[in-house]
């Protein structure tokens, strides 16, 4: 028996609604539509829920509009049935409710970030350990240190104590076999890197896990020879061919992580993906999205990241949502579309939640003379009772909106008209009073979201107007 579901709506959704719930066809056929009886969904209350809602309610789950505030716990509580918080939009509910019903597990990953500070021994131990900190809230699971040439790191053994007191995993990144040894002393994690001469550094039976590389650049040979050494004196490892940058060797490298797996398939091997994401004039998001999966397929589980270039300022989360969005589309041998759009940062998927038509429509059904201003495939529409125009740029609608004489609502729509003229050129999703979402290249959380929403509700009120959801 397919899931029972039931959809609360407004007066103005509900016909759309009913189309896309049509289109599901026979998975839809336990499905209900209830008008809660509101004219826009964004007014449904928990309040309003509670009264007009008929008790018992016969549904597996209740999905409401993804822009109603009601307690959720709360209602679950007062009808014994899941409620739950939908998309914003529906053009999205077909992606919301998605495999099996259900939202994609994007909690597990199998890859582990290692982080690196390249100028750690520049930096004193609180500046270390403050960027230590940021970057483990962005995703990485090791804090590698990198040692520069000709620059002593005096206080790299208060750096690695500072780092494992706040309980962070530390790899020290070097060329010097002293500054290796120092940190073997210090108890570091990780060692980068040792290959089959160096190795002898560290003793039999180590706790610290070296991430061996070839003895001269592209040996395969050697590298597995370091292997081989170090299983036998006990100590475990990860295997690091080396990825070279475009035009220096990056077909050849990709060639020697598919050959080591070959070679090697139950051994740990890392890849450091800073070669082509420092080193290639791209947006890295997409970058990163391509060697993890190449990862993916290689169960190559430990990734080393840098985030040195101003276009890379954002890599540790980029691969941390990656690696969450293969590990997804891995489980269920699926391509990785339809998981995540945190990687979709320049363009979304569906950037339109509605048709021209669909606008058109809601245009004439309005009662009030309060600006709505949405995006289509056509350009930018503002309309209100009476009032319907479409542009592709902001400039040209603002002269016909009247509102010269009127400071605060004139500076509200004008910001709201260059936000939709952006998402319109990129192709991004508009939504009045959000900011604009460009995934995890751009830093945001509930708090902010909802000082944008405020500061647009502040300056619609002084001006005396007001938007949909005030209606």
């Amino acid at each position: 028996m397919s899931e029972r579901l039931l959809f609360l709506t407004g007066h103005l959704a509900f016909p759309r609604l009913e189309r896309m719930a049509a289109g599901f066809g026979d998975a839809a056929r336990n499905w209900r539509i209830h008008d809660i009886g509101v004219k826009v969904a964004a007014l449904m209350t928990q309040e309003i829920i509670l009264r007009r809602l008929p008790r018992p309610v016969e549904a597996d789950r209740v999905i409401l509009p993804g822009r109603c505030r009601a307690d959720l716990a709360a209602l679950t509580r007062e009808f014994g049935v899941p409620f739950e918080r939908g998309p914003e939009e529906i053009a999205d509910l077909p992606a919301y409710l998605g495999r099996s019903g259900g939202k994609p597990d994007l909690s597990r990953f199998d890859m582990r970030i290692f982080a690196e500070i390249v100028d750690a021994s520049t930096m004193t131990v609180a500046q270390t350990l403050a960027r230590a900190r940021k970057l483990a809230a962005a995703g990485a699971d090791v804090v590698d240190l990198g040692c520069l040439p000709d620059t002593p790191f005096a206080h790299m053994e208060e750096a690695i104590a500072a780092l494992h007191a706040d309980g962070l995993k530390v790899s020290v990144d070097s060329a010097s076999l002293a500054e290796l040894g120092r940190a073997i002393a210090a108890g570091a994690d990780h060692l980068l890197s040792l290959d089959e001469n160096s190795l002898a550094l560290l003793p039999d039976n180590s706790p610290i896990t070296p991430v061996l590389v070839p003895a001269s650049h592209g040996d395969l040979d050697s590298l597995q020879r370091a292997a081989a050494r170090a299983r036998a004196r006990g100590i475990g490892f990860i295997l690091d061919p080396i990825l070279d940058p475009i035009h220096f060797g990056f077909a050849d490298s990709i060639a020697r992580y598919v050959e080591i797996r070959r070679r090697e398939p139950d051994a740990e091997i890392m890849m450091g993906t800073g070669n082509l994401t420092e080193l290639t004039d791209a947006d890295s998001s997409g970058v990163t999205a391509a060697l993890l999966g190449l990862c993916s397929e290689l169960n190559i589980r430990h990734i080393l990241t840098v985030q040195v270039s101003p276009h890379t300022c954002r890599t540790v989360e980029e691969h941390d949502a990656a690696r969450r969005m293969l590990f997804a589309a891995r489980a269920d041998r699926a391509l990785p579309k339809g998981y995540s759009d945190a990687l979709l940062q320049i363009h979304d998927k569906r950037p339109f939640a509605s048709t021209p038509d669909e606008i058109a429509e809601l245009a004439r059904d309005l009662r009030d003379a309060n600006f709505r201003v949405e995006v289509a495939q056509d350009g930018i529409h503002v309309y209100a009772r009476n009032f319907h125009r479409v542009a592709a740029d902001a400039m040209s609608l603002f002269a016909s909106l009247g509102v010269e004489k009127d400071g605060a609502h004139a500076f509200y729509l004008g910001t709201e008209l260059m936000k939709a003229e952006t998402a319109f050129r990129l192709g991004k999703r508009y939504r009045q009073d959000e900011p604009l979402d460009f995934g995890v290249a751009a830093e945001k959380n509930a708090e902010d979201e909802s000082r944008f929403k405020e500061a647009g509700h502040t300056l619609r009120k002084s001006s005396g107007r007001s938007d949909a959801a005030d209606t």
